[in-house]
């Protein structure tokens, strides 16, 4: 690999899209040159709480995340070092014994609701961009996601919904957008706004 990496936030609320967007990323720059570090890889670990406590901890505020690791890891990265990447269970609430071992790429993809909410993080970005989508949309592909991949029941999801994503959103999430370079409008399937942000991504990755 020739040069630093380019670092890419994705950004926005649960459900809105980021994975799509960070999909058309990864499709269009290739496999070979792109890393994707997902904020929530980086939750903390508490093996002293039963299964019962930790699922009724808050996982949408930014203190649930061990962001700082985060950054320790694109710093990594970014001087040419691999790093060995956490991996959570979200069925257990915990994190797995195993990491995953990724290697420095021309293009280092962080992806999660919060990204944008510590100075810190933000300040590793080259670009920083905001995927916006409507509450109701949102809420239907988390309930979906939910439910199919990560082993939660509809009701745990809809309460977790309205006691910490929903009011952590509104506190945590939805200002972050000021932030961002790129706003998304629409979710992932905007083609004019991300084909301009597939160019200016393609433009700093060439530099």
């Amino acid at each position: 690999m020739n040069g630093v990496p380019v670092v890419i936030g994705v950004a926005g609320g649960s459900g809105s899209g980021k994975t799509t967007v960070v999909r058309r990323i990864v499709e269009s720059m290739g496999d070979d040159h792109v890393i994707v570090l997902e904020h929530d890889r980086y939750y903390h670990d508490h093996p002293e709480l039963r299964l019962e406590e930790r699922a009724a901890l808050n996982y949408d505020h930014p203190d649930a995340l061990e962001t700082d690791l985060l950054v320790r890891h694109i710093g990594d990265l970014r001087a040419g070092r691999p790093v060995e990447l956490p991996a959570y269970d979200f069925a257990r609430h915990a994190r797995r014994h195993a990491t995953d071992t990724v290697h420095p790429r021309q293009i280092v993809i962080v992806e999660g609701i919060l990204i944008f909410a510590d100075a810190a993080l933000r300040d590793t970005m080259d670009v920083k961009v905001f995927v916006d989508t409507d509450d109701d949309t949102r809420f239907i592909r988390r309930l979906q996601r939910d439910v199919a991949e990560r082993g939660r029941t509809m009701e745990s999801v809809i309460e977790q919904y309205l006691s910490t994503v929903k009011p952590m959103h509104l506190e945590f999430v939805e200002p972050t957008k000021r932030y961002a370079d790129i706003i998304i409008p629409r979710g992932g399937h905007n083609a004019v706004a991300i084909d301009m942000m597939l160019t200016l991504i393609r433009s700093l990755a060439t530099r």
